[in-house]
């Protein structure tokens, strides 16, 4: 059986993550660390959290005494590490926890991993590692790493440990950057859940800037597959960028969620754009796509349909956590603009 430490495993991917495992794969022990901040939420894994196979603990990935006890405890094979501080906005506002969270919480885990031989540490990353591009071209992993927010920062400096332990000590190790992530079960902080919750209330839709930022989509259950055939394939050392190959505007994808649910375009809200703001990201995933034979299973169009159902069929999750700290939070980054 493989026995896989899974951390942050009750946020949006990490808990579509271990959803995936535990549905598909009925050989793995999935231990599954998460600290239930704002965004750990186990109502994302109802059914599962008493799953034979699955073995929740609360707990911080900086607390190195319980790591190492969970690795020693379980006879962990594998660390997938989704476990990170992820919203831009918020490294804006408060860079500190992410420094704390991404780069001290990961180092805590490979100096475990290390020590205690496991046989693979999988770090999932982000396309914000490599900065902005222009009108033209695309990320690929050769792309050199020039972060521009907190947030992409701290990621890209837990990338760097990562690779640092594979060459200095031979831990076996891969390193996934993955595009704009959409889904179910995601915190409406982001954009695509904030834009239809906001639109299912007939609440104005805060647009940065012009709208016209460009992201790639990647469907969330497309990623938590990649992770999986890296888990399992990958020789060790190598790096795969992940990407839905659906570059969208903002705006575009605010307007199909719109037409989607029958509601004007006059709730759009242009509002003033945040620090920094990358123009536009682009993912080259032809080596994942290539060496290790995955691909995106359904379109942008096709995810988006399915995103937006989803959340019109689990009202009763979406209220719950769109109450008390998320609306301080979001009254703080939209009010007065």
């Amino acid at each position: 059986m493989k026995r896989i430490l899974i951390t942050g495993g009750a946020g949006f991917i990490g808990s579509n993550f271990v959803r995936m495992v535990l549905s598909e794969h009925p050989d793995c022990l999935v231990v599954n660390l998460d600290k239930l901040t704002y965004a750990g939420n186990l109502e994302n894994l109802a059914e599962f959290v008493d799953h034979a196979n699955h073995k929740f603990v609360h707990g911080d990935i900086c607390d190195e005494t319980l790591v190492r006890k969970l690795i020693d405890e379980y006879r962990i094979d594998a660390i997938v590490n989704f476990a990170a501080e992820s919203h831009v906005d918020r490294s804006i506002t408060g860079p500190r926890v992410f420094i704390d969270t991404n780069v001290s919480g990961t180092l805590t885990l490979l100096e475990a991993a290390r020590d205690k031989n496991v046989q693979c540490f999988v770090q999932v990353s982000t396309d914000e590692v490599y900065g902005s591009l222009g009108a033209e071209g695309m990320f690929t992993e050769q792309t050199p790493l020039s972060p521009n927010s907190p947030y992409s920062a701290s990621k890209a400096s837990a990338d760097h440990l990562v690779r640092a332990f594979g060459h200095t000590w031979g831990l076996p190790y891969n390193i996934t950057r993955c595009s704009n992530n959409y889904g179910p079960y995601q915190f409406p902080e982001k954009l695509i859940p904030l834009m239809i919750n906001n639109a299912l209330n007939d609440k104005p839709l805060p647009v940065y800037g012009d709208g016209m930022y460009v992201r790639d989509w990647l469907y969330v259950y497309d990623h938590c597959t990649a992770i999986w055939q890296v888990l399992e394939k990958a020789p060790s050392g190598e790096i795969y960028n992940i990407g839905g190959c659906n570059e969208k505007p903002n705006l575009e994808v605010i307007r199909l969620i719109l037409s989607h649910l029958n509601k004007p375009d006059t709730l759009i809200q242009y509002v003033k754009d945040r620090p920094g703001h990358d123009r536009r990201y682009a993912i080259d995933a032809s080596k994942i796509i290539n060496e290790l034979g995955w691909k995106p299973s359904v379109t942008f169009e096709q995810g988006i349909v399915k995103t937006i159902d989803w959340y019109l069929d689990n009202g009763p999750w979406l209220a719950h956590v769109v109450s008390g700290d998320y609306q301080k939070y979001y009254d703080t980054m939209y009010s007065g603009r």
